[in-house]
């Protein structure tokens, strides 16, 4: 389970490693602070609009949006358990840029797709070596 949640892919290339930090912070941090922490507690206005996509439970899947998008930017960012935490950013921005935005143009979902890859990357190739995971899974 372990290796499941704190996976570690070695990538040789220093470069690389370098790279996805910068943009594990930046998008991590960014994904935190300018959308996750205003939607915790989540408003009212929210709430409506997740119940509008046909949601049951609304101000439950609120909450999950907003923990998704401020924790689990926190944790991309640190490059802890950065695997499950991109999983659940990836799946967020999906419903923000294919069900939330869907009928507007690429403009009103650019940012939010630009987050899913991003999660995406992560998922796929792990933190790298410069986070967390690689701390744990050395241990």
């Amino acid at each position: 389970m372990k290796k499941v949640i704190f996976g570690y892919t070695p990538i040789l290339n220093e470069n690389v490693n370098f790279g996805l930090l910068l943009v594990r912070l930046f998008a991590g941090f960014s994904l935190a602070f300018a959308h996750g922490i205003g939607k915790l507690p989540p408003s009212d206005g929210f709430i409506g609009a997740i119940s509008e996509l046909g949601f049951p439970v609304p101000g439950f899947f609120a909450w999950m949006s907003g923990i998704a998008e401020f924790f689990g930017g926190l944790f991309l960012a640190m490059g802890l358990a950065a695997r499950p935490a991109a999983l659940l950013i990836g799946i967020n921005m999906g419903v923000a840029a294919f069900l939330m935005h869907a009928d507007d143009p690429f403009s009103g979902k650019e940012k939010a797709l630009l987050f899913f890859i991003i999660a995406l990357l992560v998922f796929i190739t792990g933190a790298g070596k410069y986070s967390v995971d690689k701390i744990i899974h050395r241990n």
